[in-house]
């Protein structure tokens, strides 16, 4: 997806509202359960529900595949059904990949070719011959994990040389990558104090932002330290929307979750416009 592309849906929406698709099978609606299917089900309905106010959907691969094939299986479905029924939905494998070039370059045809995802969650620690192969893509985005929402991200990323911090030093190097043109950031809600230094670095990049929600970030926070002009922004939220409800009113809940996330998000995008 071009990313002008993904801005003018944002405006529209007036969300920057991304869906975690963390499907457990073990915590959706036990009635979906005689479904041959029921991740996908409950993926399909969540989608179907939520397109209009949502703008970008994150797929955590490692809850397929710890299925092995029958949940791989469920996220080809899924991924397939998002591109086909609702293209204008920025996608993203939260599959945190990162290895030498030639793996790397494989990583890269199956999330970007194989299965089309518009973006794929990469780990910058091996360095720059390990995220290029990722960048050459066109229209393909790369999100490097910056700073990311856990509490063991202070065993590393915050690593100081006196002068500056470990995740500055790699979100400074990355802009001299080959394709950088193409790359987002990942930074944790629950360290919006620090996104209006990443913004420093990065004006007009994307930043992916988990941790609002069950994790206690601030939308409000992350907003006024992170946005820019496009916005730039995706805030992602999992847990807190599709695990709002048990019962055979599930979407109705879930809806709810989503939609008071984005008139919150339409109230501050409105203030950019003042």
């Amino acid at each position: 997806m071009d990313i002008n592309d993904l801005v003018k849906e944002i405006k529209r929406k007036k969300s920057f509202l991304c869906l975690g698709l963390d499907s457990d099978i073990s915590k959706i609606p036990s009635f979906l359960l005689d479904d041959p299917d029921p991740v996908f089900s409950f993926n399909k309905q969540m989608i179907d529900s939520l397109n209009e106010i949502i703008t970008a959907v994150k797929i955590n691969t490692a809850f397929y595949e710890e299925n092995g094939s029958k949940g791989w299986i469920t996220l080809e479905k899924t991924i397939n059904y998002i591109n086909s029924k609702y293209p204008k939905l920025f996608t993203i494998a939260d599959a945190k990949r990162g290895d030498i070039g030639n793996t790397s370059n494989k990583y890269a045809k199956a999330f970007f070719e194989t299965l089309s995802f518009d973006s794929i969650t990469v780990s910058p620690y091996m360095g720059n011959d390990s995220v290029e192969p990722f960048l050459k893509y066109k229209n393909k985005h790369t999100i490097l994990l910056g700073l990311t929402s856990n509490s063991g991200s202070r065993d590393f990323q915050f690593f100081s040389n006196n002068s500056s911090t470990l995740f500055k030093e790699v979100i400074k190097s990355s802009k001299q990558w080959k394709g950088s043109d193409n790359l987002m950031y990942v930074v944790g809600a629950t360290k919006s104090d620090h996104i209006n230094e990443i913004r420093a670095i990065v004006p007009n990049s994307f930043l992916l932002v988990p941790g609002v929600g069950f994790q206690g970030g601030s939308l409000k926070k992350t907003f006024e330290n992170g946005a820019n002009k496009k916005i730039g922004l995706l805030v992602n939220s999992s847990r807190s929307i599709i695990y709002a409800g048990k019962g055979s009113d599930f979407l109705e809940k879930s809806y709810a979750v989503a939609k008071s996330y984005q008139i919150e998000m339409e109230d501050l995008i409105n203030t950019l416009d003042h």
